[in-house]
């Protein structure tokens, strides 16, 4: 048999389809101690990360509730299910299953996975974040530091900024229509890739940060990937958010996001065709000034008549999300 196995992401579904995704490997590491390694072996965790080895074209057959689906795995080992679905459930977090059974030549492949996928509740926002110097401190600006940071700093030295985790428990908890004990979807979305899938889930887990659905960049394998990390177009973002917002046309959003790249473009470019679909846009001030180019695409984003906030520091943006009426309430103290 032929060494096989499945990666599977968060995925989520509205009233009319489901989304679910993921990868077929050769092996992936398993174990939440590699990511709270130091020193050589935690740099060896990551660079493994950008050594995995993926699986194309074998057929997956995803199983949710009564509706049984399959599909074939592209050429980097990457498949993704959207598909019609109607089966009655709450909101809230769901199972689903994904498995690999298939006979090629002499090698036989099989594996089967479980993930969960988000269904929202009623009058709820949706809530997408990037990831890297919005809430994770990565220094994306300067791609050295960016990538020491990355090979010498475990899970748990990494930081989240000030009050970031305070602002986004708040925004969990917000309603459109009236305070509400249920948790509203959250995407993270950014220009990392996948191999980071699980580094970034265990930082959100070990910092309290809501539960969210990952949106990220095409798998690396290989050194000179590694390198690269992040860079490149961020175009692919542009498209995730697109697709999550038409996905989802009964709720409003709220983006959040930073000036060291190109997030108030983005921004901008969504809040013009999505107007009536956005009801507030966050952007973290990286640097010791504001820049005037950011602060220019955030008056035309206040002139379709969305919120903006502009901060250097989260307690600004908390203020600014009790003052709007997004949220009800003070955070709680952690």
């Amino acid at each position: 048999m032929k060494r096989c196995d499945l990666k599977l992401y968060r995925g989520y579904a509205n009233k009319k389809e489901i989304v679910v995704f993921g990868h077929i490997v050769e092996k992936y590491p398993e174990g939440d101690k590699k990511y709270t390694r130091t020193g050589f072996r935690y740099a060896r965790t990551i660079i493994q990360l950008f050594s995995i080895k993926t699986i194309p074209n074998l057929r997956v057959v995803l199983r949710v509730g009564s509706v049984v689906a399959e599909t074939v795995a592209e050429e980097d080992g990457y498949f993704r299910f959207q598909i019609p679905f109607h089966e009655p459930m709450e909101g809230g977090w769901h199972p689903y299953e994904v498995s690999v059974d298939e006979e090629i030549g002499k090698h036989k492949y099989k594996a089967t996975r479980q993930e969960e996928f988000f269904i929202p509740y009623e009058s709820s926002y949706g809530i997408i974040s990037d990831i890297d110097d919005t809430f994770l401190i990565s220094h994306s600006r300067r791609s050295f530091k960016k990538l020491f940071v990355l090979l010498a700093k475990n899970v748990q030295a990494r930081k989240p900024f000030d009050d970031v985790v305070k602002h986004y428990q708040l925004l969990s908890l917000a309603s459109r229509t009236h305070p509400q004990q249920q948790n509203n979807i959250f995407f993270y979305v950014s220009s990392s890739e996948w191999n980071l899938y699980d580094m970034i889930v265990r930082f959100a887990e070990l910092n309290g940060l809501p539960k969210a659905i990952l949106k990220l960049k095409k798998i690396k394998s290989g050194l000179d990937d590694f390198i690269m990390t992040g860079a490149g177009s961020h175009g692919h973002k542009f498209r995730k958010i697109q697709n999550i917002v038409e996905f989802y046309p009964e709720l409003q959003f709220i983006l959040l996001g930073d000036d060291s790249q190109k997030d108030p473009e983005i921004y901008a470019e969504i809040c013009a065709m999505y107007a009536p679909n956005i009801r507030s846009v966050y952007i973290r001030q990286t640097r010791k000034r504001s820049k005037s180019e950011v602060t220019a695409l955030l008056k035309g984003i206040q002139e379709m008549n969305i919120d903006t906030c502009y901060f250097s520091h989260s307690n600004k943006a908390i203020i600014h999300s009790i003052e709007t009426g997004i949220v009800f309430r003070q955070p709680t103290e952690n």
